[in-house]
């Protein structure tokens, strides 16, 4: 299944949307609204057999704060094929399924690029998905969580796979509002001009390995993402990198850096340095880093352009 990748109160949530409110698809239409039913006392296993299931909820994110998450996801059906409904929205439920919350009605984003910011890797991987949803969904604690959807499709509600997750765990990578790890990123200058050994996109940008980032740290705003296009697992790191491409491309003042995953380009030999040191468990993550050298906002997994603009403006102007 393909993993794509910030605070609340506890009680019956109707959601961080309203019941039936419209979504945002992916190149900005209004989509449909659907009077999603309220989690109120029902359990989340009565609520999955309320409609049937038509698609795998597979979601970009490992890591969880109490408070509000963004949760990105795709649906996939059971031959792994994107699927694509009119409205989505999430559903969250202690372990044993009770205490349900939602609906969380989830908005439409979308991985393409401009064509001259497309690599050769996306322009395959977007075959198979071009588009996520996001939903922001509050953990009122630490803990486990059980998470699951209902999907409108031609106006017909289903429901979708559940998974369970934990807010609060240990460990991890930095979050908002916490210091950057210093670390000596790659660059062209550090890789002796060997581009494509510190670059497994197709093609490698120079651009984005111009500095390293213990250089800027602490004196200008920066966006840090860590993506190996060429070896991803979860297949969005290449749409990533060019996500991240497209913004810089429009962006005055902000320096942007990707930094590779695995030691010398190869998963046997394990993460580099800057991996292990900023604890990620999974790739792609995006870091904005602020000039005071907090962390100002992060992304794990699939984002979109519209999403990394308002966060890099937001930046820039801090």
């Amino acid at each position: 299944m393909l993993v794509l990748a910030s605070c609340g109160g506890d009680g019956e949530d109707k959601g961080s949307t309203e019941r039936g409110a419209a979504t945002t698809s992916a190149d900005g239409a209004a989509a449909a609204k659907v009077d999603f039913p309220e989690g109120g006392r029902q359990t989340i296993r009565a609520l999955r057999a309320s409609a049937p299931e038509k698609a795998i909820f597979a979601p970009s994110v490992s890591q969880l704060r109490p408070g509000s998450n963004r949760i990105g996801f795709a649906l996939f059906d059971e031959g792994r094929g994107q699927v694509t409904p009119d409205a989505v929205a999430v559903y969250v439920a202690q372990p044993d399924g009770r205490r349900l919350r939602g609906p969380f009605v989830a908005r439409r984003e979308s991985l393409r690029v401009k064509p001259q910011f497309m690599s050769r890797q996306t322009q395959a991987d977007l075959d198979d998905v071009d588009a996520f949803w996001v939903a922001d969904v509050t953990f009122p604690r630490r803990g486990r969580y059980v998470l699951t959807a209902l999907a409108s499709f031609d106006g017909e509600i289903a429901s979708t796979s559940q998974i369970e997750l934990r807010a609060g765990q240990r460990g991890g990578p930095p979050d908002v509002g916490e210091p950057a790890i210093r670390v000596e990123t790659d660059t062209v200058d550090s890789a002796g001009g060997d581009l494509e050994s510190i670059d497994t996109r197709l093609p490698p940008l120079a651009e984005l390995h111009e500095k390293s980032f213990a250089d800027v740290l602490g004196k200008e705003p920066v966006v840090l993402a860590f993506a190996t296009p060429q070896l991803c697992q979860t297949r969005v790191c290449g749409p990533v990198v060019d996500v991240v491409a497209e913004v810089k491309a429009s962006t005055e003042g902000v320096t942007f850096i990707h930094q590779e995953i695995y030691a010398n380009n190869d998963i046997n030999q394990g993460f580099r340095p800057q991996v292990a040191k900023w604890a990620l468990p999974t790739e792609p993550w995006t870091f904005l880093i602020g000039r005071d050298g907090k962390i100002a906002e992060r992304f794990e997994g699939a984002l979109s352009v519209a999403e990394l603009q308002r966060a890099v403006d937001k930046l820039a102007s801090s």
